[in-house]
């Protein structure tokens, strides 16, 4: 064979290789993650964005001072009204933020945990409720709404803890999406674990992690219950019950990120499962 025919049959080889990774790269690019969740940097504080085609639905607002932060993200994407804002229960954390983001955009409902607080950031919440004549719904069973294939259900404690009333209130917000399932525990404690242990017969890819990664007796039993694939844990700073978290999750080869390290996207098409 010639050797110009061998460059030749070379040169096309290497044309359609090229032809096929650029098809490939152009299919990736276009595919569609219609699901989104985007969890802020926000310090040890929750405030975690879902997306999906045109409906937002915000889980916790992290600390007043955060609430600049989200409100700008907000405006650069375009965002005018929030569907759902859930409020998992009245630490400074979850909810300091609120007051502000009431009065700054539309909010068509807001699901809120069974427990109030005592405090200036619970005040100020109930004052931004009221000037803008919008009324929260307390959460104390199952709550469920749905968009398409994307289907909510918001778990509420049915009675008051004795003890860690306020974390054990949390709200703990369950999502399906086709195949995907996401799981939402809020600052759960030992107590309100137990209880969603107790009847959980589910399992779920993702989760986030309850009270900032925080290690507790039920938190194994938690991930035996559950058998996630991937963890978020919202948190500013490494700590030792922290470490007992993440080796469990380790242990378990589940994948995990920080919000420390920087903001997470995860996106999902109902089949897959994306992290940024």
């Amino acid at each position: 064979m010639k050797k110009s025919t061998i460059v030749l049959i070379v040169l096309i080889f290497v044309m359609i290789g090229i032809i096929i990774y650029l098809v490939t790269k152009k299919e990736d690019e276009d595919k569609k993650y219609n699901f989104d969740m985007y969890f802020f940097n926000a310090g040890k504080a929750d405030a975690i964005l879902l997306s999906y085609k045109n409906k937002y639905i915000m889980i916790d607002t992290a600390e007043e001072s955060f609430s600049n932060e989200i409100l700008n993200y907000f405006k650069k994407n375009n965002i005018t009204k929030l569907d759902y804002l859930i409020i998992t229960h009245f630490d400074k954390d979850h909810v300091g933020g609120t007051a502000a983001i009431i009065d700054s955009i539309k909010i068509d409902n807001i699901l809120e945990s069974n427990y109030p607080k005592d405090s200036e950031y619970y005040k100020n919440y109930l004052e931004a409720l009221n000037n803008k004549g919008l009324i929260a719904s307390t959460i104390t069973t199952d709550y469920e709404f749905n968009y398409d294939d994307l289907k909510f259900k918001v778990n509420g404690p049915n009675k008051i803890y004795d003890n860690n009333e306020s974390n054990n209130s949390s709200l703990i917000v369950s999502i399906d999406y086709k195949d995907n399932s996401f799981l939402f525990m809020g600052d759960a404690e030992n107590d309100r674990l137990e209880d969603f242990i107790s009847t959980n017969k589910k399992e779920y890819e993702f989760i986030k992690m309850p009270h900032h990664g925080k290690y507790q007796k039920n938190v194994k039993k938690l991930i035996e219950n559950v058998k996630p694939n991937i963890a978020v844990i919202t948190s500013s700073d490494e700590e030792p019950e922290e470490e007992k978290t993440i080796k469990l999750l380790e242990k378990n080869n589940i994948d995990y990120y920080l919000t420390r390290e920087g903001e997470i996207t995860i996106h999902s098409d109902g089949e897959s499962i994306y992290v940024e």
